[in-house]
């Protein structure tokens, strides 16, 4: 009986391993794909900062030739 009680034990241990890293791989999964949405998400602020910055500074106004109704 005491045998068949630490196997059992054994299989539930291995169980909860396994439960334990598969739910580890999934979170950190989850985890770069959030890092890598913020990633793009911040590239594409600084673009757009980027772009009203030379706007407002005139180089694209310019270069379209936008200035005096042209």
């Amino acid at each position: 009986m005491g045998n068949k009680s630490s196997e059992i034990r054994r299989e539930e241990e291995k169980a909860s391993e396994a439960a334990r890293a598969n739910y580890k791989d999934k979170k950190n999964e989850t985890t770069r794909k959030n890092n890598k949405l913020w990633l793009w998400l911040g590239v594409l602020i600084l673009i757009f900062i980027l772009l009203y910055w030379l706007f407002s500074i005139g180089l694209f106004e310019d270069a379209s030739g936008v200035i005096n109704g042209n």
